[in-house]
């Protein structure tokens, strides 16, 4: 990586790559760790050397999600499972790095591509009649594109320079059954969605219950305005009707 950087005169180095198996991690720390901590580190250390600027994706299960108000950039890290120890850590060894560095920590992330929630709920919805979805955890989801919009945003317009920590996620709250919802209507389906308890299905990684996040920071500092998500959602749907 550092010879690559180097023989390429990198100014800009965007880190999309990530361990997110969530429950997975809770076997592999190691694996976890080797992705999601000392990659990061490594590449925050070529970055530095470089003379680069490093963007890097974080999560917001850096948090405890026992807040009842939208996490703000500077609040407390406070991670409840590997998966986001790791991503803590990662954060923590980009700013340890010396580096200079932009790291958008978002929540919920999904695309037309990819194995994520809207893909599943799509399959789910249609080989079903009834399905139930956790109701008492709450956040923003996040369509990729939106995110990846703003990172290139950032290096067109030139605004490198301001360095930090910013939250993004798209606009609104819902829970992950509002939002499986709303995934059945926009596709027509006719599957009746229940609301359940996060203990009716019990998972190996503790989730957060509250992750909503606070994008006044990114907003002001970057100019910017933010989907809500169900219009996010609708692009992301529309792209993938017409596949």
């Amino acid at each position: 990586m550092r010879d690559f950087i180097f023989s390429h005169g990198t100014d800009v180095i965007v880190n999309c790559a990530s361990y997110t198996a969530v429950d997975k991690a809770e076997d592999e720390p190691e694996k976890a760790e080797l992705v999601n901590v000392q990659a990061v580190r490594n590449m925050a250390d070529a970055a530095r050397e470089a003379g680069a600027v490093l963007i890097h994706v974080s999560s917001d299960y850096v948090f405890d999600g026992c807040s009842y108000i939208p996490y703000k950039d500077g609040d407390m890290r406070n991670p409840q499972n590997v998966y986001g120890r790791t991503k803590a850590d990662s954060e923590k060894a980009v700013e340890d790095s010396g580096c200079r560095y932009i790291i958008f920590r978002t929540s919920w992330l999904y695309a037309a591509e990819g194995n994520n929630f809207v893909k599943r709920m799509i399959e789910k919805t249609a080989e079903s009649s009834v399905l139930n979805v956790i109701f008492d955890q709450v956040g923003t989801p996040t369509f990729a594109d939106d995110l990846a919009g703003l990172i290139v945003q950032v290096i067109d317009e030139e605004m490198l320079d301001r360095q930090g920590i910013y939250n993004y996620s798209n606009e609104g709250v819902c829970s992950w059954y509002d939002f499986a919802r709303e995934i059945c209507a926009q596709c027509g389906h006719l599957c009746d969605i229940l609301p359940c308890h996060s203990d009716e299905y019990p998972r190996k990684a503790r989730r957060p219950h509250f992750s909503v996040l606070d994008k006044t920071k990114v907003k002001n500092t970057f100019g910017i305005e933010i989907p809500h998500w169900k219009d996010s959602l609708t692009v992301c749907m529309s792209m993938l009707m017409n596949e």
